[in-house]
Order: structure tokens, then sequence, then C-alpha cells
């Protein structure tokens, strides 16, 4: 259950004697198990139906413990299972009626196959092109300028993962430091070979015959990336010499 900050007022810090927070608020409470989650996705997600925080008159967003208790389930959805968001939508719907309502398990059929292991089920949520632009604030020009240097790329059917949400937002964040799409070339390609040396070790999982084998490969897939990511920020930091919170 996430559970709300206490003290303090302000962006950032404890809800007003309302009982209402501000995005940045609800920011620093999920960050606590969803540490990649931005303002953006947030926006993002609003846009999407799946939460409706209220407005004040100057039309900031307003958000409830219900409406941060519902974005906590999202996330987790999406995180934890895959979910396309309007299968989310339709899911904590029907909670709120009070409809007891078994979590759906999503999987893409092969040729001759009712379904597939977990493992090799649909992934996440996709978004399109014009919502991926909505979500980050940009515009078509810089996206085609950061798909020049790799750091997002369509899927064969023309959208894109929900994760790149996320990687927008960071890449227009850097920016506000100075940091170009150009140089994040050198991040992505140390991304990628980090990707490959994971995918070295589960291969052969994936392949494996027994079914739970190839499913266990998720899990230890999943495993291997939260340990790199840690990796690669604790060395960032080092060479750095700073130590983040």
């Amino acid at each position: 259950m996430l559970q709300t900050p206490r003290g303090g007022a302000g962006h950032g810090t404890a809800p007003t004697d309302s009982g209402l927070m501000s995005i940045g608020t609800v920011l620093n409470v999920l960050r606590d198990e969803f540490p990649e989650v931005t303002i953006s996705k947030i926006r993002f997600l609003e846009s999407e139906g799946l939460i409706e925080p209220q407005r004040t008159p100057s039309g900031y967003r307003k958000f409830s413990a219900q409406d941060v208790e519902r974005l906590g389930h999202v996330l987790r959805m999406q995180r934890d299972h895959y979910l396309p968001l309007k299968v989310i939508r339709e899911h904590l719907d029907a909670m709120e009626r009070g409809e007891a309502v078994p979590l759906p398990a999503l999987s893409r059929q092969r040729d001759g196959e009712a379904g597939q292991e977990p493992f090799e089920a649909a992934t996440a949520a996709r978004i399109g092109r014009a919502e991926l632009l909505a979500a980050a604030g940009i515009g078509e020009r810089e996206l085609e300028e950061w798909e020049s240097y790799g750091l997002l790329a369509p899927l064969e059917d023309g959208v894109y993962d929900a994760e790149a949400v996320t990687v927008a937002s960071l890449v227009v964040e850097l920016g506000r430091f100075g940091i170009e799409p150009r140089h994040l070339r050198v991040m992505k390609a140390a991304a990628d070979r980090e990707a490959g040396l994971v995918d070295q070790v589960v291969a052969p999982l994936k392949r494996h015959r027994n079914p739970q084998t190839r499913a266990h490969a998720e899990a230890r897939t999943k495993e291997l990336a939260g340990l790199t990511v840690k990796l690669h920020a604790a060395l960032v930091q080092t060479a750095l010499g700073v130590r983040l919170p």
C-alpha cells in the first residue's frame, strides 16, 4: 500500500489540509516503488483516462490518496503483468464498481497454437506516435532526431513500447542541463552492451524445452536487469564522487 508523506508544505512535500497532493508530491510518493516514474508519465496516464485528478482554479492538478493508490495499481500492472492501458482501465473500473474480476492474462498466439508461455506473452503496453509526442511534450522534429541517434525506435507496427515515454521524458530533463541527444549515444551503446550480456545469460533458459524453465527466464531477466542498473548507477556515482539519496 502506498503511504502518503507527512510534514512540511509546498512542492514535493506533504498534502495540504484538504488531503490533496500536488503532482510533485505524488511523484515522491510513487518513486519509492517506481523509481523511473516521471511527471510526464503521470500526465500521460491522466490523458489516457487512468486517473482523473481535481484541478484548482489556476489549473493545477490535485491528487487524492485514492488517485495515488490507483496510479500505483496502474504502474504495478504495467510492470508485473505487461497489460495494455485499455485493459488496465477496464479492470480498475470494474473493481471500483465492486465487481470481483480476475486479473486478465494476455498472450499472443502463434500460428496453430492457443497461446504462449509467460515469457513469450504480450509485452508492455504500447502507445502511438502522437501519444508519445503529447506525453513527452516534444515535436515531430525532435523525435526524429532522437530516433536517428537510436535513443527511441518504433516497433514493427509503428507504435512504441510504453517505456518510450520514460526515455523521452529523461532526454527532455537532461536537455535542460545542456546535454543534447547526440551526447546520449554513449549511454545507449552502454545499455545495448549490458542488455546483450543479460541476454547471453538467459538465452539458454529461453530456448529450453521445459515450459517452466522458459517461464523462469523472464524472472531471471528482470533480476539481472535490476542488478545491472544498480551497478551502472553505482559506477557512475563513484566516477563522479557523489552519492545520490
